[in-house]
């Protein structure tokens, strides 16, 4: 007697990986960008080729130009990331266990994520000049509220069975914290990072085009004075690869600490 093939029904919610679909779809972008360019549907001046963007950027790698705007942005978001999720990780935790500091950081938290971080760099560079500590301090407040944020949820949905079950077998609220919560909230902790810094990104931009010497943002601003709209677009892709870079390292990681995540 033949067995009856039982079909999955849950077929759909397999996450699977198109690797080449994604980089046909990318290389198809480019190619009719390029046509429409090679074409002057649009001047040049206002689009420029993916082909020139391309001869632009690598005539700044040899000039050794582009790596000091790079370096000038890493160091910023790297500073206020840091600076930021060490904060955030540290607060989110401290609201989302305890009752007290939740009482009082959850209003403070409501009443100033919905301000625009770019609008208080006036005051950011009022206080603390405008020098690097402003650029700083302005990625900072931008990171810290989508860390925090994700933290205090995901401490808020740690399973309480776990919690009742360290507790019934002996463990103080640091050990809880230590061994039941911070483990739980890894996938959170990830999830904010990379919506931090994707904010990071946008951020340092905004910065440097206030009172930088160098820097993607000042490099964009300054080509976008000049009407050098190819030294512009190489400010953008290099964003756009930061970007990618920074997600990739960070799924890289999350698959190291949290190796039971699929």
């Amino acid at each position: 007697m033949e067995k009856a093939i039982v079909q999955d029904k849950t077929y759909f919610l397999q996450s699977k990986e198109h690797p080449w679909l994604s980089l046909i779809s990318f290389c198809l972008i480019l190619l009719v960008w390029e046509f429409v360019s090679w074409r002057q549907w649009v001047p040049p001046l206002f689009l420029p080729a993916p082909s020139a963007i391309l001869a632009e950027g690598w005539a700044m790698i040899k000039t050794g130009l582009i790596f000091k705007h790079i370096l000038a942005s890493l160091g910023r978001i790297l500073w206020g990331f840091l600076i930021a999720c060490s904060l955030g990780i540290g607060v989110g935790i401290l609201i989302g266990f305890f009752s007290i500091p939740e009482a009082i950081g959850n209003p403070i938290i409501a009443a100033t994520f919905p301000i625009p971080k770019i609008a208080i760099l006036p005051l950011l560079i009022l206080w603390l000049g405008i020098g690097e500590a402003s650029k700083v301090a302005v990625i900072v407040l931008g990171v810290f509220f989508p860390v925090v944020i994700n933290i205090y949820t995901g401490v808020k949905n740690v399973d309480p069975l776990l919690i009742k079950a360290a507790l019934s077998l002996g463990s103080n609220r640091t050990r809880i914290i230590r061994k039941v919560i911070f483990p739980s909230i890894l996938p959170m902790i990830f999830a904010g990072m990379k919506l931090g810094m994707g904010i990071a990104l946008l951020l340092v931009v905004a910065a440097e085009m206030v009172a930088a010497d160098a820097g993607i943002g000042f490099m964009i601003l300054n080509a976008a004075d000049l009407m050098e709209t190819k030294k512009l677009m190489v400010g953008l892709v290099i964003l756009s690869l930061l970007g990618i870079f920074f997600n990739w390292l960070f799924q890289r990681l999350e698959r190291m600490v949290i190796p039971w995540k699929k």
